[in-house]
C-alpha cells in the first residue's frame, strides 16, 4: 500500500466519521428525511453534472445499473435515512460506533452467505468486536439510551453491509463519478415520497444548519463516496476496508469535540476493543505474503 493510498484511506475515514456529527446538527433543526432527500438531490446533480463535463455518460452495463440501484437504496435511502431519523434521539458517537461494525458484519455475511473461510485472527476479531459493542451498549442502556433509535441504527448498518457487498459490481466498468451521482439520485427518489408523506417541513434556519448541510452534502456525501470508490479501485475492497477500523475513534472524537458528547470509561474501552476487532478481521482477510523459495 503506497503513501497516496494511505492518505486517501485516512481522508476517507475522517470524512465518513464526521458525517454523524454534521447529521446530528442537521436533524436538530430540520426534518431528517426531507433534509437527506434534498442533500442527495443536490449531491447527485452535482456529481452527474461534473461527470458529464468530464465526458462520462450514463451508459452503464446491466450489472452496473443493478449494483448502482442496490447501492443507492441500501446505503443512501435505508442506511443513511434510518440513521438520520435515529439521531433525533441517539447520540452521534453511538450512531458512529454502530455503523463502524459494518466490516464485522461483512465478514460474518461472507462466511454464512458466500462460504468464505475465516482465519482464527478473523474469528477473534469478530468476537472482540461483539464484546466491545456489548460494553458500549451496556453503559449506554444504563444511561437511558433510546432503544428505538438504536434499533434503527442497527437496521441501517445491515443495509450498509449489503451496499458494501455490491460496490465492486457498481464500479467494475468505469464511469465512476457518474455512478456516484446516479446512486445519490436514486436515494433521493426513494426518500422524497417518505419525506412528503410523513414529515412536516418545519425548519429552523440558522448558520449551524446551513454550514452542517453544506458540509454534509459536499464532504461526506459527494467527496467521501467518490474517494471510497477511488480507493477500492486503487488497492481493492479488502485493503480499503482496513481503514474502517479508524471510524470508531474518529466518530467518537469528532462528536466529543464539536457536540460536547460525554464519554465514560466503558465507552473508551469499548471503542478500542471494537477498533481492534475490525482491524483483526480486515488483516485476517488479506492474502498471505508469498514465501521465499
Amino acid at each position: 500500500m503506497d503513501f497516496i493510498a494511505i492518505a486517501m484511506g485516512l481522508a476517507f475515514a475522517l470524512m465518513w466519521s464526521s458525517a454523524f456529527t454534521s447529521a446530528h446538527v442537521i436533524v436538530s433543526y430540520a426534518p431528517p428525511m426531507t433534509a437527506l432527500a434534498l442533500r442527495f438531490l443536490i449531491s447527485g446533480l452535482l456529481g452527474v453534472g461534473i461527470a458529464l463535463a468530464l465526458g462520462q455518460r450514463p451508459r452503464l452495463t446491466r450489472a452496473q445499473w443493478l449494483a448502482t440501484v442496490i447501492f443507492g437504496i441500501s446505503q443512501n435511502a435505508l442506511y443513511l435515512g434510518l440513521n438520520f431519523v435515529a439521531m433525533q434521539t441517539v447520540q452521534a458517537s453511538l450512531a458512529a460506533i454502530i455503523a463502524s461494525t459494518m466490516p464485522l458484519l461483512v465478514a460474518i455475511a461472507g462466511r454464512l452467505v458466500l462460504g468464505q473461510q475465516l482465519r482464527p485472527l478473523g474469528v477473534a476479531g469478530i468476537l472482540a468486536g461483539m464484546v466491545g459493542v456489548a460494553l458500549i451498549m451496556g453503559a449506554r442502556i444504563e444511561g437511558g439510551v433510546d432503544l428505538n433509535g438504536v434499533l434503527l441504527c442497527g437496521i441501517g448498518v445491515l443495509s450498509l453491509t449489503v451496499a458494501t457487498l455490491t460496490v465492486r459490481g457498481a464500479t467494475s466498468g468505469g464511469n465512476l463519478l457518474m455512478i456516484v451521482g446516479l446512486q445519490m439520485l436514486i436515494g433521493s427518489a426513494v426518500l422524497w415520497p417518505l419525506a412528503l408523506g410523513f414529515e412536516t417541513p418545519n425548519i429552523t434556519w440558522n448558520w449551524q444548519l446551513v454550514v452542517a448541510f453544506a458540509y454534509t452534502t459536499l464532504v461526506p456525501g459527494l467527496g467521501a463516496t467518490f474517494l471510497w470508490f477511488l480507493l477500492v479501485g486503487r488497492i481493492g475492497a479488502l485493503r480499503a476496508a482496513t481503514f474502517h477500523f479508524l471510524n470508531p475513534f474518529f466518530g467518537v472524537a469528532i462528536a466529543a469535540v464539536i457536540l460536547r458528547e460525554a464519554l465514560g470509561p466503558l465507552d473508551v474501552v469499548g471503542v478500542i476493543v471494537v477498533a481492534g476487532g475490525i482491524l483483526a478481521v480486515q488483516l485476517s482477510r488479506q492474502p498471505a505474503a508469498p514465501t521465499a523459495k
